[in-house]
């Protein structure tokens, strides 16, 4: 596993959100993405990562920013996450893992001393023209949206 590194073109993907809607990361050329990707809905770390996200939405959207979250689970999972935690941001199913292995971040990871193939909590912050700007290879669940956010208004 090897996450993608600043100055890189980010893959193009196209997948379904929780609606069932197509969305590919070239629709929003021309405007900065944060993706973030997150090992599984409604766990305790991606609930309070998403809900951060949540929380701190208006003042993405404020800065022009759109929120993409990235797991592998299905559409079907997604759209009861965000139904139950109101999630105002669209969150992209990847069940075949074309997403997660194109940036990287599929891989070994251990838990508890078990060994397993899992997502890793990486976000990428995109630039306009679909280049990689920023990346966190290690996030903090309940931090991270404040962070990017004091990142996003120091650039602007």
């Amino acid at each position: 596993m090897s996450i993608l590194e600043v100055g890189v073109q980010a893959p193009d993907f196209t997948a379904q959100d929780q609606e069932g809607k197509l969305v590919s990361l070239q629709e929003y050329r021309g405007r900065k993405v944060v993706l973030y990707f997150y090992p599984k809905d409604d766990t305790p770390g991606c609930t309070k990562e998403a809900c951060a996200f949540r929380d701190n939405f208006p003042n993405f959207n404020l800065l022009g920013i759109a929120i993409l979250g990235v797991s592998v689970d299905s559409e079907s999972k997604h759209k009861k996450f965000a139904e139950k935690f109101s999630l105002p941001f669209r969150l992209v199913a990847d069940p075949d893992k074309h997403i997660v292995e194109a940036y990287g971040v599929w891989g070994q990871k251990k838990f508890m001393g078990r060994e397993y193939m899992g997502t890793s909590r990486v976000t990428y912050l995109i630039n306009e023209q679909g280049v990689i700007e920023k990346v966190w290879p290690k996030v903090k669940p309940d931090e991270h949206a404040e962070e990017l956010l004091s990142y996003l208004q120091q650039k602007t």
